[in-house]
């Protein structure tokens, strides 16, 4: 399992922060458990203005979370692709990792990469931040997408 090597997670107070969350709808069991750890972040955050919005699946993501990143000061992507005996893995999971980086570095907003590329059910299942999962990587995309949120917005104050 990964999650080795992560850093504390250290709340601080975001309140002036605002949040756009975008989330697929497949594999809901997977998803819900990934919002619910989205939710939390925000919440251990102390994070109020919050966005969310739900999308067909994880090729739709980087679309909406474009969209968010105009108006808000991060955004938290949330998706699930599970490996299957074709090549649509390998696409879906391009497409979304290459359309995510590029709105983070278009717009200039962090966005937190919530999106799982498991083998098997069972691997999103132990990530989902579910009762039983050893992760909870909707909550650790969130702390993520806050924290650089936070650097950002230091750096651009010192010039």
């Amino acid at each position: 399992m990964s999650g080795a090597g992560a850093p504390a997670d250290e709340p601080f107070d975001g309140s002036d922060l605002s949040v756009g969350v975008v989330a697929a709808r497949w594999h809901t069991e997977v998803m819900d458990g990934l919002v619910d750890g989205a939710r939390r972040a925000l919440s251990a955050y102390s994070v109020t203005r919050v966005s969310e919005v739900r999308v067909p699946g994880t090729f739709e993501l980087p679309v909406v979370a474009a969209e968010l990143a105009r108006t808000h000061d991060a955004v938290v992507a949330l998706g699930v692709v599970v490996r299957g005996g074709t090549p649509h893995f390998e696409y879906v999971c391009s497409a979304a990792t290459d359309g995510l980086t590029r709105v983070a570095l278009d717009a200039g907003t962090p966005v937190g990469f919530g999106v799982l590329t498991c083998d098997d059910d069972d691997q999103a299942l132990a990530r989902a931040g579910l009762e039983g999962s050893t992760e909870d990587k909707g909550y650790e995309a969130t702390a993520a997408a806050l924290h650089t949120a936070r650097a950002l917005a230091t750096l651009r104050h010192q010039g």
